[in-house]
């Protein structure tokens, strides 16, 4: 029981990583998120006394880490929001400073809460379920969004009309990610989280000794995975040095297999109405071409289990692997983690199993929700979408948080994507909108529903572990993980 629950603890912190992906100039403060709830699932599982002394613990620390801010015009229209990333409380009100200068006859006083992670969201689902208590804007994050939107309109403001002046240039896989079963659109989300490929030009220039506009047009010609197998090899064969591999595969996180079932246009959840099924060939294909890539010494099995941790971060900095898949809100890990690697990185669409499928999917977010219990529902859910997907919006989101809006109209326009004031924009060898520009109606969803823990506490905990550590059979590993999901069904 006790590795049952710590490990789902570690895959809620993956899912957290990968799935609410909130990869900001904060993203520490996300990692105090998956530690807060790191601690609840220890103290459950301590015997009565330490579950006590752990909880008044905890309690107190968790009051220590509630911070509160106060923005906007005293005499405006008060809201309350509550979010689990201080950085984007900031952002909400910085973005009321602005619609305070831009409607001064409807001004608006925000109070933006800022909760640890397993704090807030027990906070939300409560005052939901009570009917009273509730914020009148909150952030989620994607891995809870099913909890929350389960509730629908009872709980929730539909925020369709109140996008109508943006929806038609959103990108539409990242809003279906916050809808309900009844088709509604329930959260404003802040990126897409679109998956994109990651090459050090540096590193493989040196290794393959070529020019590094010669390693460019090589990555350009990937297309398939077989594209991008055959240029690991090579990379591999040139480098010839133990230790030294092309990528990694994690043992921790989900992402390959996401971006596998887009490609396919498959969806192991089943989405509100099917029953989930992990034994999809989009799954098998992407598991057993891993299984390939480890065979053969192009890849390692990522240190800790996952890219996204510090070993992680240091696998990269010393150059143990070059290439690896992963949402576009991992630019902010170079840009917090791995500074000394700026100007060596280049960004591309990836490589898919057949030529003309989708080549990203989007990965991680937090859709911001307006409750039903507010009494000023318009003004919240007016200045919910306008704040998260307006221009103005957009462009601070881009600039501080870092995230891949959602806002396709800028994408291509020069003063934003390609400003070289903006840290993320200069970071890489190429602009990431650029790239995001070429796949911008190719960027599949994978359900968030109510299995999709099950599933990811399945898949990360057992099967990723069997398959690439012990040698277990890909059918064999998800039909055992089918068998485990079915009892939760």
């Amino acid at each position: 029981m006790k590795k049952k629950l710590v490990s789902a603890v570690l895959c809620t912190a993956m899912v957290a990583s990968a799935l609410a992906g909130c990869g900001s100039s904060s993203s520490s403060d996300a990692s105090s998120s998956d530690s807060a709830a790191e601690e609840s699932a220890d103290a459950e599982e301590s015997d009565d006394a330490e579950a006590e002394t752990e909880a008044s613990t905890e309690e107190a620390a968790a009051e220590e880490d509630v911070v509160s801010n106060t923005w906007g015009d005293a005499n405006g229209t008060h809201l309350e929001l509550w979010t689990f990333v201080e950085a984007h409380g900031t952002f909400y009100g910085n973005m009321v400073e602005t619609w305070n200068e831009e409607n001064p006859d409807n001004t608006i006083e925000l109070t933006a809460t800022t909760y640890p992670y397993s704090d807030m969201h027990n906070k939300l689902l409560m005052s939901l379920n009570a009917g009273t208590g509730a914020p009148d804007i909150c952030d989620v994050e994607v891995g809870q969004f099913p909890n929350v939107v389960a509730g629908q309109d009872t709980w929730l403001v539909p925020l369709n009309d109140y996008m109508t002046d943006y929806v038609d240039t959103m990108v539409t896989s990242r809003l279906e990610t916050y809808a309900g079963a009844d088709g509604n659109y329930y959260g404003a989300p802040f990126h897409v989280g679109a998956t994109l490929c990651y090459y050090n030009v540096a590193a493989m220039s040196e290794a393959m000794g070529i020019s590094t506009d010669d390693v460019i047009a090589k990555i350009d010609s990937v297309v398939t995975w077989d594209d991008y197998t055959a240029l690991g090899q090579e990379y591999v064969d040139a480098i010839a040095t133990e230790g030294k591999y092309w990528t990694s595969v994690d043992t921790g996180g989900t992402d390959y297999l996401w971006l596998a079932m887009a490609e396919y246009g498959d969806d192991w959840t089943g989405g509100f109405t099917d029953p989930a099924n992990v034994q999809l060939d989009s799954v098998k294909n992407m598991l057993n071409m891993e299984n390939e890539w480890l065979s053969s010494g192009l890849a390692e099995v990522s240190p800790d289990g996952h890219i996204d941790l510090e070993a992680g971060f240091q696998n990269i900095l010393d150059h143990n692997i070059v290439s690896f898949c992963k949402a576009a809100w991992y630019m902010s890990r170079f840009i917090n983690y791995m500074p000394e690697e700026e100007g060596n990185w280049y960004l591309a669409p990836c490589p898919v199993f057949e030529e003309g499928q989708n080549r990203s999917v989007g990965i991680g977010g937090t859709g911001t929700v307006v409750t039903q219990q507010s009494a000023n529902i318009d003004l919240a859910a007016t200045f919910t979408c306008w704040a998260k997907m307006s221009e103005e919006g957009e462009q601070y989101i881009w600039d501080n948080l870092g995230f891949d809006v959602c806002n396709t109209a800028l994408w291509n326009q020069d003063s934003f994507a390609h400003d070289d004031n903006n840290q993320y924009n200069t970071f890489f060898m190429n602009y990431p909108y650029d790239v995001l520009d070429q796949i911008k109606d190719e960027i599949g969803k994978i359900s968030v529903v109510a299995i999709s823990p099950t599933i990811n506490e399945q898949i990360c905990t057992y099967t990723l572990n069997e398959i690439f550590e012990d040698g277990m059979s890909v059918d064999d590993a998800l039909q055992e993980a089918q068998d485990a999901i079915d009892l939760e069904q």
